[in-house]
């Protein structure tokens, strides 16, 4: 009956929280069980005990019992979940029972109480026995309901081996985590540390391996492994890419374990563990850059950031509302991402504090009236022109638009910081400029021809150059993204085309230090690392993903489109700067009266609307536009 009655309560409570009366009920049954035990042992010892002194010692010891297990609360523990601090708690309170039934007897002896009433006493030898019995009791009781719900209660959960990579307080931490999760019933078969002195060791009893002996094909199919977690947080970038790529190529799932700041409320469980992105593995080492140069560039300034809803101009508005500009002004032509941007600053941390120097405002660059508007209300100290068209593929096919905001867009935000006494302008090129074979690229270079000409005394000019941005709006990486999403296939152009990446507050890092460093006409060229292959990139998102038979398609380079890019033209050179990631380029520089001739001829041209006589007037003004896969091609054999 008894047993048929567990197993109902049991069951009825196998997915949610037993009742902390139930417990508190098997706890008083234990005690009753424990007592008579106790008793017994203290008869065999002390033979003048009565029943009446069995019936007072009961009450005694189960008034002391009663009020530490309401004290403790030690029925009130989730089992399923129990843990060393519930295990400790159960031995504590068996501890603080022992002492108060031993100080009972001590009083007693201590007072010399009439001889009647000491028979009645709890003898120190039962009261050992007796809360030494119940401790082991309580807890075998509870391993047996943990036990119980485990093999019987629990739901049937998908099954998944697990390595770990590092064997210190945070795999610990990931691997008690793992347990406790409800969804999948995680097995770590190892963990791998490169500490030689944790090797050969047992954790939790799991070997603790090497690298080597973990992290190849023969043991990951032996132990039926599908995922690694890697629970080093403060572990060094090129560590955490090696030992990345190196699962991605056994078809391993790789995780994260993040930093412990991130954290939720303090606490750590499974379903933190971040999947590895395809950012973390194409990021490089932080940069350090010169905080006070960008300080005295920006502290109490009033900033100008056009383009300051895409990728590259919110990124620039967020780290310069960090050095306390007295006024930042925000420009933008699109109503919705700068209407984003302004609810993002406004409402979080740690930007919310400096609303008062935030200013909004919808505009056009190529509009000369309005921009000469903000220009007059604002008079800008420093502007930051991050404004630009740059999807090649529709520039291509919208010469006309792309020289407007590109060239002539850049040449009146520059006009008007000269005009209204701007100390710096301080424009965001690409290496699409170099050696252009589109026209978006070909724009960009002569929006730096244009930029590098108007360098004054009092206004100076600087051009960055840099290339691809990690998650950029229109780059390759939300492409393939959505491409998983929806099942493939993932597209790339050419199997050989490789391109330059860089992580959005890194290259505006280095915009923020370039422009401090700026003296009038430089284009500074930034250290992109090593190029990337766009298929192998392709590869590693796939497997990343976790998902099977994904292809990869081929569909031709796109028009304008180059296998390579390039941060120099073939006729440039550079010189380094006190920054190892920020080279100054040495470009030919044209003379103002040519420029000025060339781009009011420009300007006529753009009223016939004629893309073929456009494209055609920007190759004589940059002579190495050459074009490629484009219907311009033929306008190159007409040279």
């Amino acid at each position: 009956m008894f047993q048929k009655l567990f197993y109902n309560l049991v069951k009825r409570y196998r997915h949610s929280t037993v009742p902390g009366w139930i417990m508190l009920l098997f706890d008083i049954i234990l005690f009753i069980g424990a007592f008579a035990v106790a008793e017994l042992f203290a008869w065999r010892f002390e033979s003048h005990i009565t029943w009446n002194a069995v019936w007072v010692n009961f009450i005694i010891c189960g008034f002391i019992t009663l009020t530490f297990f309401y004290i403790f609360k030690t029925y009130r523990n989730i089992v399923r979940h129990m843990g060393l601090n519930d295990i400790f708690k159960v031995l504590i309170a068996c501890v603080f029972m022992a002492l108060v039934c031993g100080a009972v007897n001590f009083l007693n002896n201590q007072f010399r109480v009439v001889s009647p009433v000491s028979r009645l006493i709890p003898s120190y030898r039962m009261v050992i026995m007796l809360y030494s019995m119940l401790a082991l009791l309580m807890l075998l009781e509870r391993f047996m309901v943990l036990y119980i719900y485990n093999q019987y209660f629990k739901r049937r959960r998908k099954e998944v081996n697990v390595v770990i990579y590092g064997a210190g307080a945070a795999g610990v931490i990931a691997h008690n985590a793992l347990k406790q999760d409800n969804h999948i019933e995680y097995k770590v078969v190892a963990f791998i540390d490169d500490d030689k002195s944790k090797v050969n060791q047992l954790l939790d009893s799991v070997p603790v391996m090497r690298a080597r002996d973990v992290l190849n094909q023969k043991f990951v199919d032996q132990k039926n492994v599908s995922q690694i977690i890697i629970a080093i947080p403060n572990i060094r970038l090129m560590h955490k890419q090696a030992i990345s790529n190196r699962a991605l190529d056994l078809g391993l799932n790789v995780k994260a374990v993040p930093h412990i700041s991130l954290w939720m409320n303090g606490s750590f469980n499974a379903t933190q563990i971040q999947d590895i992105k395809i950012e973390d593995l194409l990021e490089r080492e932080p940069i350090k850059i010169d905080n006070i140069n960008v300080v005295r560039e920006v502290l109490d300034k009033t900033v100008l950031v056009t383009g300051a809803a895409g990728s590259i101009g919110s990124e620039i508005c967020r780290q310069l509302l960090q050095y306390k500009p007295k006024k930042i002004i925000m420009l933008d032509q699109a109503e919705s991402p700068l209407y984003d941007l302004q609810f993002e600053l406004k409402n979080n941390e740690p930007y919310k504090k400096y609303v008062d120097s935030m200013v909004f405002v919808i505009a056009n660059v190529k509009d000369q009236p309005r921009m000469e508007e903000v220009f007059e209300m604002y008079r800008p100290n420093l502007v930051y022109h991050a404004a630009a068209y740059k999807h090649v593929p529709f520039m291509e096919e919208n010469p006309y638009e792309a020289i407007y905001v590109n060239v002539f867009g850049s040449k009146n935000v520059a006009d008007l910081a000269i005009k209204y006494g701007a100390e710096k302008f301080v424009m965001v090129s690409t290496d699409k400029a170099v050696n252009p074979t589109n026209v978006m690229g070909a724009t960009k270079r002569m929006a730096e021809i244009y930029i590098q000409s108007r360098s004054t005394d009092q206004t100076h000019f600087v051009t960055t150059r840099f290339g691809n941005v990690l998650g950029s709006n229109g780059s390759v990486i939300p492409l393939f993204k959505k491409q998983l999403a929806a099942g493939g296939p993932l597209t790339v152009t050419h199997k050989d085309i490789i391109r330059y990446f860089m992580t959005i507050p890194e290259a505006c890092n280095l915009v923020l230090e370039a422009g401090a460093m700026g003296e009038g006409g430089d284009i500074f060229v930034f250290d992109m690392g090593k190029p990337v292959k766009i298929y192998d990139l392709a590869t590693r998102m796939i497997q990343l993903s976790g998902l099977r038979g994904i292809e990869i398609k081929e569909i031709g380079l796109r028009p304008g489109e180059k296998l390579y890019e390039e941060l120099l033209a073939t006729k440039e050179n550079n010189i380094p700067t006190y920054h190892p990631k920020i080279m100054r380029a040495q470009v030919r520089k044209y003379p103002l009266e040519d420029i000025d001739r060339e781009y009011g001829e420009l300007q006529d041209i753009m009223w016939t609307l004629d893309d073929r006589k456009i494209v055609a007037k920007m190759k004589s003004i940059v002579p190495e536009f050459i074009s490629n896969n484009s219907i311009y091609c033929e306008l190159d054999k007409k040279k």
